[in-house]
């Protein structure tokens, strides 16, 4: 690589062209996501769909747990049919057009934007940090710099979507513009944004991302289309059937989104007992596919708690938080860019913080532990903050308390999981347990939307009270629990990683 490519903080080019996709793309994710819950359960009156706390959670649920579930056939599209740089187009495609749907106000175009944008993301958010770590083979510090680079990307575009969307379409007091279709619309607008610039710069990828020879054989791109084609058909029909079911009321959502959950909990545990007990060709490998087993386990909860970002603290944020600003009401929304915030100050704290400990870092089962106190933490100042709803709402403080503990929470689980699971996968299994950690982040998104259903329209504020302390307390006591699980029974686990730091 030549020093005229290094144009980008000393990176490759086409670094910057990633970081703008990827910015764009999350600006348009982050900021309907803000924008999503809020208008399923607002009223007919004033433009919302109407739905109740259960039947939006579940929607919300089944869309989020889509967009993680669907990474695992994403990836496999781009390395047997279309290349990693096909794949990030079409899916930035599908998701500029789904993000457009939401924009049109009818029932039917709703549900297909949601359905757009899961497809896309799949194609997208998968491939699109493989074409980053392609644009340096020699996959050194180097390559770590970058995709740290190309993180502060996606952190960029989460605080700025749901302040601008939430902005446009969240009605409030005084703004007679507003239209939650704008603020849809302006995802669309980011997306397209994303696209430009990515077409644009495509130049300087220089390879990356392009169909590996192996995989572009005639035989197995022939098998691979056939295999596509039957995949295509099997979800189309799902679809269907789960549409009708769901319109004739044989089905309720919030009924479908429990029977999903079950289904793919069940298959999730089926897979690592059978990898576990019966591809595992050492003891060695046994115990460390049984820790990766423990992680994603703990991962899940962590993000079943962590995600109600955008289901049930959400809602709170909406009906039972003062949000007056210097005279200003901002909107409930905009609440969602704390997290991202407090990750760009934070992350480089964190990680000094690990680096200075040198020998006595913790291990990878203190770290999840830590992770899930502090989640459970950040839930305790929830329950709080509802036992103080006797004098009226509460004040933001409560919610940016939370959002900072969970960012924290964030920081000490999430990085060192995504670590782990490549120390401690054989190699001829890496894809496969990185699949069953994003089908972990998955079922915990799928767990976030179905807990608004326990957290419903209070007809009196002793009763919203009630409601939040039980949620927000169970939560807590769940999360803290499973943290000191994994913190007391440490030593064993590190003795199971059989060498794995």
């Amino acid at each position: 690589m030549t020093s005229n490519d290094r144009t980008f903080f000393g990176h490759p080019r086409g670094l910057a062209t990633l970081f703008f996709t990827e910015m764009w793309e999350r600006f348009s994710f982050y900021g309907m996501r803000a924008l999503l819950i809020l208008f399923m359960t607002a009223a007919p009156a004033a433009g919302g769909l109407g739905y109740d706390a259960a039947t939006a959670g579940s929607v919300y649920g089944l869309y989020t747990f889509g967009v993680y579930a669907l990474a695992l056939p994403g990836g496999w599209i781009a390395d047997r049919l279309i290349g990693q740089r096909r794949a990030v187009l079409y899916g930035g495609v599908l998701i500029a057009l789904g993000h457009y749907s939401l924009a049109v106000p009818w029932t039917g175009t709703f549900y297909l934007g949601l359905f757009l944008i899961v497809l896309g993301t799949g194609l997208l958010k998968p491939n699109i940090s493989a074409i980053v770590g392609d644009l340096y083979p020699e996959k050194g510090a180097r390559r770590d710099a970058g995709f740290s680079i190309f993180y502060m990307g996606i952190n960029a575009g989460a605080i700025l979507g749901p302040l601008i969307c939430s902005w446009l379409g969240e009605p409030r007091e005084g703004a007679t513009w507003v239209n939650w279709h704008y603020g849809f619309g302006a995802a669309g607008v980011g997306m397209t944004f994303a696209l430009i610039q990515y077409v644009a710069g495509m130049k300087h990828l220089q390879g990356a991302g392009e169909m590996k020879e192996d995989s572009g054989q005639p035989a197995r791109t022939s098998a691979a289309k056939r295999q596509f084609l039957a995949g295509l058909v099997v979800t189309a029909v799902l679809v269907a059937i789960m549409a009708a079911l769901n319109v004739s009321g044989t089905i309720p959502l919030s009924a479908f989104a429990e029977r999903v959950f079950y289904v793919v909990t069940l298959l999730f545990v089926a897979y690592f007992a059978f990898v576990i007990f019966f591809v595992a060709q050492t003891t060695v490998e046994r115990q460390r596919l049984t820790v990766c087993f423990f992680l994603c386990i703990g991962a899940a909860m962590f993000w079943s708690g962590f995600e109600q970002a955008g289901s049930a603290l959400n809602l709170f944020a909406r009906d039972l938080t003062d949000r007056t600003m210097f005279g200003t009401e901002i909107t409930a929304g905009a609440l969602q860019s704390v997290n991202p915030t407090l990750i760009v100050i934070f992350a480089p704290i964190v990680g000094m913080l690990w680096v200075t400990l040198g020998a006595r870092n913790p291990s990878m089962a203190v770290k999840f532990g830590l992770g899930l106190v502090l989640l459970g933490v950040g839930f305790l100042v929830m329950a709080w903050a509802s036992m103080s709803l006797v004098d009226g709402k509460v004040g933001m403080r409560w919610l940016v308390a939370t959002y900072f503990f969970h960012t924290v929470g964030e920081l000490c689980l999430s990085p060192v999981g995504l670590s782990s699971m490549t120390k401690l996968a054989p190699d001829r299994l890496q894809g496969q347990i990185m699949g069953t950690w994003f089908m972990g982040a998955a079922l915990g998104n799928l767990i976030a939307g179905m807990v608004t259903r326990f957290l419903p329209e209070a007809e009196s504020m002793e009763t919203a009270m009630q409601n939040g302390v039980q949620l927000f307390g169970l939560v807590a006591a769940i999360a803290c629990g499973a943290g000191l699980l994994f913190i007391v029974f440490a030593r064993p686990l590190r003795r199971m990683q059989a060498g794995v730091n």
